[in-house]
């Protein structure tokens, strides 16, 4: 299962060496879990996110989470952008006692017309299958600067 799970993890990164729209925008998410984030586009509407953050609810815990995302454009603003995004990815829960599962996150997120920042507001169902399964929740508001 471990390297099921890093070869998805790999491959996953490597797609996005060949299509490159945004760039890669870093920055922080505030909420459970709190911590950097990290968002890389693999094209127009597709983009692959990563967060490395800590967990003060309950047992506090180090969360590391990697996610394919599909952005819909279909919110129309004077200026800037509104995606709205939904995706699937892994998190791996590093605590005394830890976990890995699937997430399932949706948000949206506004991209500045002249600056290079995204905020964004998501919510994301987990499925934790590891060391048993369990439902969770994480949710965040955040702010990305694309490079």
């Amino acid at each position: 299962m471990k390297q099921l799970l890093i070869a998805i993890f790999i491959a996953t990164l490597s797609l996005s060496v060949f299509s490159q729209d945004r760039g890669l925008g870093v920055g922080v998410i505030l909420g459970e879990p709190t911590g950097l984030s990290a968002k890389m586009w693999t094209g127009d509407n597709t983009a692959i996110d990563a967060a490395a953050a800590w967990s003060l609810a309950g047992e506090a815990s180090i969360h590391v989470h990697a996610d394919i995302l599909l952005h819909s454009y279909a919110i129309d603003v004077d200026e800037g952008e509104l995606p709205l995004y939904f995706g699937i990815g892994g998190r791996v829960l590093i605590s005394n006692d830890p976990g890995i599962g699937v997430r399932v996150p949706f948000g949206m997120a506004y991209h500045f017309e002249d600056v290079p920042i995204e905020l964004f507001l998501e919510v994301a169902p987990i499925l934790d299958l590891l060391p048993a399964t369990a439902f969770n929740m994480n949710s965040g508001l955040g702010v990305r600067y694309y490079f």
